[in-house]
């Protein structure tokens, strides 16, 4: 592994343990040559996913971007960071598993306020504003009126 600080190739694994509810290894490294430490995860890929864009644009899958945007959604949430790997890593399992390498961003889109509306309605709301582009503050307002249940005394 690279050293991230130097480029050092003989970089040393100092330690190793499972992570993510045991789907990855997180391993510590150290460089000899500048005696920089960093963390590396290493994670099981079962096949290489493609997503398509709405304008039929292909693009590699890229875990970390979709990573970034959940994280995003649950900014200052109270949510432990080990249950957003877990969800992560059972995201991206679900995606591997559909059995097709190419995934439309819409399935994956839908797929991911699936799992947020499970932890977190707040982060789901702030997904989906972005997911489906609301313009205006009715576009929250409709949005949250469908969360809710339906009130006996409104009939």
């Amino acid at each position: 592994m690279r050293c991230p600080f130097c480029g050092n190739t003989e970089t040393q694994v100092k330690d190793s343990r499972p992570a993510e509810d045991h789907v990855a290894i997180r391993r510590r490294r150290f460089c000899p040559s500048c005696g920089g430490r960093f963390t590396t995860y290493e994670r099981v890929q079962l096949r290489d996913l493609v997503v398509v864009k709405k304008n039929n644009r292909r693009e590699d899958f890229d875990r970390d971007k979709m990573e970034r945007s959940i994280r995003i959604a649950l900014q200052k949430r109270p949510i432990d960071p080990e249950r957003i790997d877990q969800m992560i890593s059972g995201i991206v399992r679900r995606l591997e598993s559909m059995g097709e390498s190419d995934i439309h961003s819409d399935k994956i889109g839908e797929i991911v306020m699936d799992a947020l509306a499970r932890i977190d309605t707040v982060a789901y709301v702030r997904f989906a504003s972005v997911y489906k582009n609301f313009q205006a503050a009715d576009d929250f307002e409709d949005f949250v009126h469908e969360l809710r249940p339906p009130n006996p005394d409104d009939e």
